[in-house]
């Protein structure tokens, strides 16, 4: 025996009184090592020894693992070196694991060098975070690598490599979540996703932990402005104009909750409405799919004749609808137990072609569009192709039969699929065909929620995925009398035909059609152009319609130079405190600034008439218009002779909104027995909405607080046409605080209450104690200060003219950037308040 076979057996007698179950699963997969030599044998029987002596559970996995290791890698000693770097950590055995069951894939799916650079990046991860690297390797090769080799690897490491230099961000919070936007929306969207993680990670690990893993709503909320290809939510009323211009009937348009965990978005329909997801892969699919879902609607797919009638033709009962009064197709597919799936695929590929059909008749060229579309794609799941590819011969069936003469297959299909395309087909029909479909087993079984969505052709969806609303028979009247009997097109379908074209067409009309929708739609939620859109549009946020949630507003993020669509939720509420005894003393304590402050005000207001110069005519001569009159005529002009001034009696010309920061902050004691910085603020407005009584200008009162972006709260205290009560001078000696202060979201609120004040001037008096800040802000003091600013911008560019007053002694550090100069006031003394803030407002009206 020589010496390596010696060393062999006295390591192999060492494992054995190390352990009986190490020793037998050594010798079970020592045949496979062997045949590399006693060299080789002999180091891996020392790594095994090694391993085992550090943490017996990485050495039962090294052990079990290496056979298959051998036998993909046809190599022993490259990963039994990499194996013994785990000796560096504490407890690594399910890391070891981990990387043994995923070793033979390394191998196969990246080759010899992919797979050295997939364990160097483990290993690097175990040195910085144990846990992080032991999650790396046990997630599965595939999963990391995406269809991108071992650069999909790296692009789905990088971002957490850069933030947890930066930010301590831990590979194991960020890889199960990245895996899924990265698959989604490609690498680029990992780093701005991953950075707003880790962002709101610092604010709170719960809620960070949870964005991370796709379960919060903020998360959700990030990736939709990451979500890549056409905006098709953004051009709504496009395809309103769409809709207009090809149906009778046409119905709504409106945004769909698609969000990215649900998969692949389509473009939907309920029986009502058309839902349009937030992006879809390019444009040309947002039309098919606009008008196809629409021409489900126009066909009858949803009439509850034809409902009743595919019903009873499945075996079921009754037609049952909820309590909105929408029903589910679920209940016939459900009749074919384990082949639901599978019939659902057929059943929706017979009707889709039914209505495809009847489409092209009423849209010239609406299935070559279909065709041209699908063939640009293929689905990469084995399991959906047959489906896609089916659909799609069904396609160019109905455009040209003459394509299979020469295929048997084929043709016998078609004598099943032909009738669908007939006008007389019905919903029963297809469900007769997908029957005929389903028993000539040629289509496999589908397994997955993705392999399912996979299957659809551009443009098309499952059928009445939503639910959907029955409808009464109105085909004929939709349909019928707009074509003829050889389905040629009317008069009126060829000038649709031209108004579509004009809406369809990549033409300079049609790019400036989309880009008034948007300007109409209230902005794009980004840029247009590659420039900022503006207020008008921004600000156009308030035009959603309020629900459960409040009114959604955009939101300035300067770290991306854009909006972020409907990001803060505002919800208008009364406020239920209420102390009357707290407002009468307040009152009487400043009866003496108030009584000077209407001495102020009776002494401004006018004893005359006030003039009106430059007039057509008059009761005097304007001299100074006069002089420019005969100055420009001597010059060779026409001038109007506008020559006179008018006394008139002056108008109610401004109205003002009075908005407090209602936050926690305000609650705090003042030095000594001076109270709390809120009596103060209750006294400003108090002397604030008495001395408006005296002036007589139209004003309004609200606060404001937050907590996080989705629930801002505006508080109504006086409307414009509301007179000052005692049920609301009892709610202004009872303001308390609470929470944070998103400003920005608050002054965009704002500015729609001015629609109630008709007056040309208006102001907006903001009263703070504090910066903008909120508790989901990340930490990043600028990110609030920059919103607030655009926001400012915007209400200066809708004629509001917004000041600021500040108990905030650090204010001057701030305030100018956000209001500019001389639109602030920080006040030195927070006594003076209740003096100084209906004397600001006089000022400024002057």
């Amino acid at each position: 025996m020589d010496r390596t076979e010696l060393e062999i057996e006295a390591l192999l007698t060492q494992l054995e009184r190390m352990s009986f179950v190490a020793h037998r699963d050594v010798n079970e997969a020592l045949p496979s090592i062997r045949r590399h030599g006693g060299e080789v044998t002999c180091a891996w029987l020392s790594a095994c020894h090694a391993l085992f002596s550090h943490d017996r559970e990485a050495g039962k996995a090294f052990i079990r693992g290496s056979p298959e290791a051998e036998r993909v890698s046809e190599t022993v000693l490259p990963w039994t070196h990499q194996a013994l770097t785990f000796l560096r950590f504490r407890s690594p055995g399910r890391a070891v694991e981990g990387f043994m069951e995923n070793l033979p894939w390394a191998f196969g799916t990246l080759g010899h060098a992919g797979e050295e650079r997939w364990a160097e990046i483990g290993f690097r991860w175990c040195h910085r975070h144990m846990e992080s690297g032991t999650l790396y390797f046990r997630t599965p090769v595939a999963d990391l690598v995406g269809r991108q080799g071992i650069a999909g690897v790296e692009h789905l490491t990088q971002p957490a490599e850069e933030l947890f230099e930066t930010r301590r961000l831990m590979l194991a919070t960020y890889l199960p979540g990245a895996i899924k936007v990265r698959n989604l929306f490609g690498p680029q969207a990992l780093l701005p996703w991953a950075q707003r993680g880790a962002d709101i990670l610092q604010a709170g690990r719960l809620r960070g932990e949870a964005y991370f893993r796709l379960e919060s709503e903020e998360s959700l909320k990030v990736l939709m402005e990451q979500v890549p290809g056409y905006r098709v939510a953004e051009h709504q009323r496009l395809f309103g104009f769409l809709l207009t211009a090809w149906f009778d009937a046409p119905p709504q348009v409106r945004e769909s909750p698609w969000s990215p965990d649900k998969g692949r978005a389509f473009v939907e329909t309920d029986g009502r409405a058309v839902y349009l997801p937030v992006a879809l892969p390019e444009r040309e699919e947002a039309v098919v799919g606009v008008l196809h879902n629409a021409g489900h609607i126009a066909c009858g797919s949803f009439e509850r004749p034809q409902l009743e009638a595919l019903f009873t033709a499945a075996g079921v009962d009754t037609l049952s609808l909820s309590s909105e009064g929408r029903t589910s197709l679920d209940p016939v597919f459900a009749t074919f137990g384990d082949e639901a799936l599978r019939f659902q695929l057929l059943f929706d590929l017979c009707e889709d072609l039914r209505v495809d059909a009847r489409l092209n008749r009423r849209i010239p060229n609406h299935l070559r569009r279909l065709v041209r579309l699908a063939e640009r794609r293929c689905p990469w799941q084995e399991a959906s192709e047959p489906y896609y590819r089916a659909a799609l011969d069904t396609v160019r069936l109905a455009l040209d039969e003459s394509s299979i003469a020469s295929d048997r297959r084929k043709r016998l299909a078609w004598e099943t699929l032909r009738g669908l395309t007939e006008d007389g087909a019905t919903l029963v029909d297809a469900f007769r065909a997908a029957k005929v479909l389903l028993a000539s087993g040629e289509f496999p079984r589908i397994e997955t929620v993705e392999d399912f969505q996979q299957a659809y052709l551009p443009g098309r969806s499952p059928h009445g995925g939503r639910g959907v609303y029955p409808g009464e028979a109105q085909e004929r009247s939709r349909s019928g009398a707009g074509e003829q009997a050889g389905g040629t097109p009317t008069k009126e379908r060829s000038a649709k035909a031209g108004r579509e074209r004009a809406c369809c067409d990549r033409s300079g009309d049609a790019q400036a059609a989309e880009a008034a929708t948007q300007g109409a739609n209230g902005g794009s939620g980004g840029e247009m152009g590659g420039r900022r859109a503006g207020a008008s549009a921004v600000a156009g946020g308030a035009l959603h319609r309020a629900n459960e949630r409040g009114v959604p507003y955009p939101e300035w993020d300067y770290r991306e130079g854009r909006y972020r669509r409907q990001w803060a939720w505002v919800q208008e509420r009364r406020l239920s405190e209420a102390n009357l005894a707290e407002a009468e003393r307040l009152t009487a304590a400043y009866a003496d600034a108030l009584t000077r402050l209407k001495r102020a005000i009776q002494a401004q207001k006018p004893t005359r008439l006030a003039p009106r110069r430059r007039q057509l005519e008059g009761d005097e001569v304007d001299v100074d218009a006069a002089v420019g009159f005969i100055t420009e005529k001597r010059a060779g002009r026409l001038p109007l002779p506008r020559v006179y001034r008018q006394r008139r009696p002056a108008q109610r010309d401004t109205s003002v909104m009075l908005l407090a920061d209602l936050s926690t902050s305000v609650m705090q004691q003042l030095p000594g027995d001076q109270g709390r910085i809120v009596d103060r603020i209750r006294a400003g407005i108090l002397l604030f909405a008495e001395a408006m009584e005296e002036v007589g200008d139209p004003y309004a009162i609200a606060g404001f607080s937050s907590k996080y972006r989705d629930n801002v709260s505006y508080y109504l205290i006086k409307e414009f046409d509301e007179p000052l009560t005692t049920e609301v001078r009892a709610v202004v000696g009872g303001l308390s605080g609470r929470l944070a202060t998103r400003m920005g979201a608050a002054i965009r609120h704002a500015l729609t209450r001015f629609a109630a004040s008709p007056c040309p001037r208006r102001l907006l008096l903001i009263l703070s104690d504090g910066r903008p800040e909120d508790y989901d802000d990340g930490g990043d003091i600028r990110y609030l200060h920059e919103d607030t600013r655009v926001a400012v911008k915007e209400a200066v560019e809708q004629g509001v003219h917004p000041f600021c007053i500040t108990l905030d002694p650090a204010g001057s550090d701030y305030l100018p950037r956000i209001f500019g100069r001389g639109h602030f006031l920080v006040l030195d003394h927070l006594n003076s308040l209740p003096r100084k803030l209906p004397e600001i407002y006089l000022r400024l009206r002057r």
